[in-house]
């Protein structure tokens, strides 16, 4: 008993630490407001999932065409839960991965990369395109985009950083 209270106590004094330090702007919670401006997208809430390796966006309508003697996906991302809102977007063909969701499912999805905002930071991460329809949050951003942030997930607590500054999104219906 007394080992499980030092414990606890010791795990309250580095959260405390933590919280208190001047690198707060590294934590973020289990959920998060993002914007992916390449694509002109903001006000997104994201679920942050650790034990995801892969981040994965909501699009339907997805069509690969050419530019460049490049691949290209034109697709429709969905922003919003209660309120659906589209919006129409076109990036670069990085790959096509197949993935085996938790449940076993196996599908194969193209994937992307565009710059993220979250808080103030902005980098680039990858992203597979699939439907998340049946999903809460249409938006997963997994353990490769949050090493690459170097952020520290505090699992307790949700909207921690700043909601990205908007951006115009001319293409959302």
């Amino acid at each position: 008993m007394r080992l499980s209270c030092s414990l606890s106590r010791m795990r309250r004094n580095l959260l405390d630490t933590l919280l208190n330090s001047p690198d707060l702007q590294t934590i973020i919670g289990l959920r998060e407001w993002i914007a992916l401006p390449e694509l002109g997208v903001v006000g997104l809430r994201a679920k942050i999932d650790t034990g995801a390796s892969t981040s994965a966006l909501h699009a339907t309508d997805i069509s690969e065409f050419e530019r460049g003697g490049k691949r290209w996906v034109r697709f429709t991302a969905h922003l919003g839960t209660l309120v659906q809102r589209r919006h129409r977007c076109e990036a670069p063909v990085i790959a096509r991965k197949t993935i085996k969701s938790s449940n076993g499912h196996v599908q194969t999805r193209y994937v992307v990369r565009t710059l993220l905002a979250l808080g103030d930071h902005l980098w680039p991460v990858e992203f597979t395109l699939t439907c998340r329809k049946t999903m809460r949050y249409r938006l997963l951003l997994g353990s490769k985009a949050l090493m690459d942030g170097k952020w520290l997930v505090d699992p307790a607590r949700t909207y921690v950083q700043e909601k990205p500054q908007t951006l115009t999104s001319p293409g959302a219906q």
